[in-house]
């Protein structure tokens, strides 16, 4: 129970900054419209920075049996101040939701569907994060996801200059 409440701290957050990211991307692409490609390379820049990050993840995971859970309010506060997050949605509003910004309720859609796609994810990884984790102990595994998600990652990077 008290992971699912983490859960929706999590999704609520998401759905909180892909609320306002996509708000505040609008006003700035309307204001400032040259920003749209420069907002583009600095997220493909930074797409390709945790692409290379994850490269190099060695997956170490805390002991558990120490750990407090943490609750709904922890959740909300740890996405809010999440800054990959943020240039997510800031790369995600301005170069390939950009015409859905400037309507409040196509707006609002997205980022319920944002925030149930990462409420989807984050509870597979709460209901089977302890098999994963035991299989990324092993390095050829290890190596393996951070292979794929890394070109993953480049391949996003890519598509999103244009240059796909």
């Amino acid at each position: 129970r008290n992971t699912m409440s983490f859960q929706g701290g999590l999704a609520t957050g998401v759905f909180l900054i892909m609320l306002l990211s996509g708000s505040v991307s609008s006003a700035l692409l309307r204001i400032f419209p040259v920003l749209e490609p420069v907002l583009r390379y600095a997220g493909a820049a930074y797409i390709l920075y945790l692409a290379f990050a994850i490269l190099k993840s060695t997956y170490a995971i805390a002991d558990e049996s120490t750990s407090k859970p943490l609750g709904f309010a922890q959740g909300i506060v740890l996405q809010v101040l999440n800054p990959k997050l943020t240039v997510y949605a800031f790369t995600l509003f301005s170069a390939f939701l950009a015409p859905l910004a400037g309507n409040p309720v196509a707006l609002t859609i997205a980022a319920v569907l944002l925030a149930a796609i990462s409420f989807s994810a984050t509870s597979l990884w709460a209901i089977f994060g302890t098999s994963i984790k035991t299989h990324l102990h092993q390095p050829r595994i290890r190596s393996a996801v951070n292979i794929f998600f890394a070109i993953s990652l480049v391949y996003a990077a890519v598509a999103l200059t244009g240059l796909l």
